[in-house]
């Protein structure tokens, strides 16, 4: 081993399920890149280790992992979501089976600590709250231990710029910079205030330019995306941060154009709309849930329940912002169908990109230790497997209170209205009709990769991948050419999310037809044994045999 001065860190990125709604494979080959987003974690932890500690990154989404890499370190790094449990496990073991010690931080680990007891090291909570503690381990010799930040203490005004060096721009559609950590709402659902708390804590302005800055000066352009868990959780420094972050793109013509993830209450604010505008924010993602108030207010999500949610997301249109959304099927307090109510949201609200998904009770919330109490959840209902990416295929992981059926039912009924090609051709056109560009940089900047491919050459690979949805997209980018070419960017962009979005529906609705059909035979059994024990009944005082367990 070499010397405990000049340690050795291989840092490496498990693969994601590929049975994910994330998975945006075929997008990424349009344009020339492997998958969409980069490891924002891992750079960020790298950057806090010892500077004369030796770090390579491998992310197995994008690239193989040797032997070679393996041997050349002396201790693997390694770490990440639910979505990554099962490659993560995997890795461990291929790490053990070369003599070198694990590693493993990151959200899923911390929740589901457990889970991990085959790393060597478990480093659980905010990096920045216990690394310190974990160097001193491990150059005084220690080599196995469980480390745990204290909660939401972390000064992220302290945190050093991510090296960004150590990334291949050139495999991501993306680049993710955080702003700032928590959320100051309740969502029952939700992981993130158990993880980062209710109280967001926001990184100084210098501190997010020079992070800004280190990219550009490392020759990236494009699309950065702002990893935060509400943006606007903290408008107050946020406020006093897009101004300058205004000035310094000007200066720079436009290096970059940003998306983030926001509260829909964003709506409500014209000043931020206009700040975030003059930021060059393009697009936005937003936790709409459910379009039934009650369901909003069950699972403690009441900030979606003061507006018109559609008039909501048209405002963000007319900001010149597109939204993509999340929606969440299998609420206890959905009492009916719930199929139809979505799906005419999502056209009325126009959003293409609609991530649908099951009701997924994830490790360590407050939901989860509602059907603890209740004994409803499912045994190892935090454990990951090779067939479940994400909420959309995983089903569900507790009992439901309407029937499981009813549920899938709905679910699919959505998938199928909303990723028809004509319908999502729909809402792209209508989506075009509101989209305010006016006053934005016309042009991308020289070496962005989306310059790759012209945008008449972008159409034609998009629709000869999907041949159902040739007719209806053609149709949709001339007409947003004719009626709003500022637009057509975004057009194209959302089309090629299709590309993965349409099959991906597909898979889920193949899955689900599969899950309704054990439910059916499960069914039927039951219908059967019940018959043969009413059988059983009847003829037991024939028979003379007793009849037990019968009611």
């Amino acid at each position: 081993m070499a010397h405990l001065d000049s340690t050795k860190v291989l840092m490496v990125y498990p693969r994601f399920s590929k049975a994910t709604f994330w998975n945006f494979a075929v997008a990424c080959e349009l344009v020339g890149a492997r998958y969409p987003a980069a490891p924002l974690g891992l750079i960020t932890l790298a950057a806090l280790l010892p500077r004369h500690w030796d770090i390579r990154l491998v992310n197995r989404n994008t690239e193989e992992l040797t032997d070679a890499d393996l041997e050349w370190a002396d201790m693997v790094m390694t770490g990440g979501m639910l979505a990554q449990q099962v490659d993560t496990l995997e890795l461990i073991e291929l790490c053990h089976a070369h003599g070198k010690p694990v590693v493993i931080g990151g959200p899923d680990p911390t929740s589901s600590p457990e889970i991990y007891t085959s790393a060597d090291f478990r480093v659980l909570g905010e990096v920045e709250g216990i690394i310190g503690e974990f160097i001193a381990a491990w150059e005084a010799g220690e080599r196995a231990g469980c480390l745990t930040a204290p909660k939401f203490t972390v000064d992220v005004t302290q945190t050093p710029v991510p090296r960004f060096d150590l990334l291949k721009f050139e495999h991501y559609l993306y680049v993710g910079v955080q702003y700032s950590r928590g959320c100051p709402f309740t969502c029952e659902f939700c992981d993130i205030i158990e993880l980062y708390g209710r109280v967001p804590r926001a990184k100084t302005t210098p501190q997010m330019l020079a992070e800004l800055e280190a990219l550009y000066q490392l020759g990236y352009r494009g699309h950065v995306d702002f990893v935060d868990d509400n943006l606007i959780g903290n408008k107050k420094a946020l406020r006093t941060f897009l101004p300058e972050l205004a000035k310094w793109l000007k200066q720079r013509d436009y290096p970059f154009e940003f998306s983030t993830e926001a509260s829909i209450n964003m709506a409500d604010d014209d000043e931020l709309l206009k700040l975030m505008r003059d930021a060059n924010f393009f697009a936005v993602f937003v936790g709409i849930e459910s379009p039934d108030p009650k369901t909003l207010v069950h699972t403690k999500k009441k900030q979606n329940t003061r507006r018109n949610l559609a008039n909501s997301v048209h405002k963000i249109y007319r900001a010149g912002m597109f939204v993509t959304a999340g929606f969440i099927v299998g609420f206890d307090s959905e009492e009916v169908s719930i199929a139809d109510a979505m799906a005419d949201f999502i056209e009325e609200a126009a959003i293409p990109v609609s991530m649908v998904g099951l009701l997924y009770a994830l490790p360590n919330t407050q939901l989860t230790r509602r059907l603890a109490l209740a004994q409803r959840l499912h045994p190892n209902h935090d454990v990951a497997t090779p067939e479940t990416g994400d909420h959309c295929t995983a089903t569900t992981n507790f009992d439901t209170l309407r029937p499981l059926r009813e549920v899938l039912l709905d679910y699919r009924r959505i998938l199928e209205r909303v990723y028809d090609p004509a319908a999502f051709a729909g809402r792209l056109e209508r989506l075009a009709g509101m989209l305010d560009r006016s006053g934005r940089p016309a042009d991308l900047p020289k070496g962005d990769k989306r310059l790759n491919v012209p945008p008449i050459e972008m159409v034609h690979k998009i629709i000869s991948h999907l041949p159902e949805a040739r007719e209806p997209f053609w149709r949709t980018f001339v007409k947003c050419g004719k009626s709003n070419p500022a637009t057509l960017r975004y057009v194209m962009m959302l089309m090629a999310f299709y590309l993965h979005l349409g099959p991906y529906a597909k898979k889920v609705i193949a899955a689900i037809d599969a899950r309704l059909a054990e439910l059916d035979a499960e069914a039927e059994l039951t219908v059967g044994s019940g018959r043969e024990a009413g059988r059983t009944a009847e003829m037991a005082p024939v028979l003379g045999m007793p009849v037990l367990g019968l009611r």
